[in-house]
């Protein structure tokens, strides 16, 4: 017999978005962090820039953390029994246009997400050839 769905599962399954937007935000954490070695200590425009990305970096730290830390709860309703739910709220449109503006968002985000990569392959590339 097939598992029940519950609202607990449904969280814990959807938890995955949130430690993948956790690993991205650590990742531009981590680029920031690798780009402040290239900054000529010296100069004041790079001592502005170092400045920018010392706190971008911090805040993108603070909000990996925080998206990890809202994983991990997500996941950790896995077994929540159901509880009962208003079969009428359930049906009624508001709810159903919630949930058209999460997906009609994650398609914008698929779409920058594709423009942003292939524009960051093309660096890449470049980067690689010297």
């Amino acid at each position: 017999m097939p598992e029940q769905a519950t609202c607990g599962k449904g969280l814990a399954q959807n938890a995955a978005l949130a430690a993948k937007l956790a690993e991205v935000i650590d990742a531009v954490g981590d680029n920031h962090s690798e780009h402040l070695t290239a900054l000529d200590e010296g100069d004041p425009d790079a001592r502005r820039e170092r400045d920018a990305y010392t706190a971008l970096l911090t805040k993108h730290r603070v909000a990996a953390q925080q998206l990890r830390a809202i994983a991990e709860e997500m996941a950790g309703y896995r077994d929540m029994p159901m509880a009962p739910h208003d079969l009428m709220v359930m049906r009624d449109p508001k709810l159903r246009r919630a949930f058209e503006q999460l997906v009609a968002r994650e398609k914008e985000l698929r779409a920058y997400l594709d423009e942003r990569i292939e524009r960051e392959e093309t660096m890449l590339t470049a980067a690689r050839r010297g």
